[in-house]
């Protein structure tokens, strides 16, 4: 089959390379610039120097057998490495997070800048297949469509088409999530990850010293902070420097006084992590529609590639 996917992150990208291997015509779709989703990095220019920030997932963990095997690969191809700072069994993309997800659109044809708004179908007939919509979106029919976006996203795409898949989705909630990133000029008197230790009243989930993991530059001084769900549920549409400052505020509040800020920006995820939940595969195959993401199991980067790799074997099957 001529197949479309939407979406390149860890769900799609696990869809669509299985699809290919399984002898089938696959094109990938996605919004942004280039590939990661939820386990993208950021890049900045100041002052001369490059700063890189992991946002979106800060690590990744590997317990089914088949994720494994994926992760021992990467290793293998030294695209992932231990880091001990966020616990054993920790791994994170080297040279940045989003190393993983950019080789395996490498292989694939995957095409950035390209917002899909709805599907139609190609014809009154059964097997009339689908078109895509949208900006940049081609001018070819397709035998099959995957929405591998979030379940917010997935949703209005499934709905006019299949009202039982569309509800799959419709259901499932994703709690959003502040990011912001910042370098300093001097190393914080810090420990490398901070979590169990913060109050329950701090607007902070997570801060993290990024320049700490493998592959990083490690004569940099940068952090992410990610703001717990409920902050970022009552802050979600405040600017981005005030955002950054009430967390820059409760690092601060954390570890003492800050060095002198030499960059800093901050990022809105809107669908950060979904819920935990047993949707499993989303797939009609009289339609031949379907959708795969961490939404149909659990919010873990494993999540999102086992739910990829079960819905490839459904495809081909």
């Amino acid at each position: 089959m001529k197949i479309a996917i939407i979406g390149a992150g860890m769900a799609g990208l696990t869809c669509g390379g299985q699809l290919r291997r399984a002898g089938h015509d696959v094109s990938m779709f996605d919004k942004g610039r280039g590939a990661g989703g939820r386990m993208a990095t950021r890049r900045f220019e100041q002052g001369g120097q490059t700063f890189r920030f992991d946002h979106g997932a800060q690590y990744f963990t590997a317990r089914d057998p088949a994720f494994v095997e994926r992760v021992r690969e990467w290793e293998r191809e030294g695209i992932v490495a231990r880091w001990s700072a966020a616990g054993e069994g920790a791994w994170v993309g080297t040279p940045a997070m989003n190393a993983p997800i950019r080789a395996m659109a490498d292989t694939l044809d995957v095409q950035f800048g390209t917002r899909i708004e709805s599907i139609a179908r190609a014809g009154s007939g059964g097997d009339d297949g689908w078109w895509l919509i949208g900006k940049g979106a081609p001018d070819t029919r397709f035998d099959a469509v995957v929405a591998a976006v979030p379940a917010e996203q997935a949703g209005p795409l499934l709905d006019p088409h299949s009202a039982d898949l569309a509800d799959l989705a419709h259901w499932v909630a994703s709690a959003p999530c502040w990011a912001a990133m910042v370098a300093f000029d001097a190393r914080l008197d810090a420990p490398d990850t901070i979590s169990d230790a913060l109050p329950s009243d701090s607007p902070l989930a997570w801060a993290a010293r990024n320049s700490s993991k493998p592959g990083r530059n490690a004569a940099q001084e940068c952090w992410v902070l990610h703001a717990t769900p409920e902050w970022s549920r009552r802050n979600l549409e405040r600017t981005e420097d005030e955002v950054r400052d009430e967390l820059l505020a409760a690092l601060e509040a954390q570890v003492g006084p800050l060095r002198h800020v030499v960059m800093s920006s901050a990022h809105r995820w809107r669908y950060a992590m979904c819920e935990k939940n047993d949707t499993g595969t989303v797939w009609d195959p009289e339609l031949r529609l379907g959708a795969c993401g961490d939404w149909t199991s659990g919010p873990r980067v494993e999540n999102a590639f086992l739910s990829g790799h079960a819905l490839a074997r459904k495809i081909a099957g």
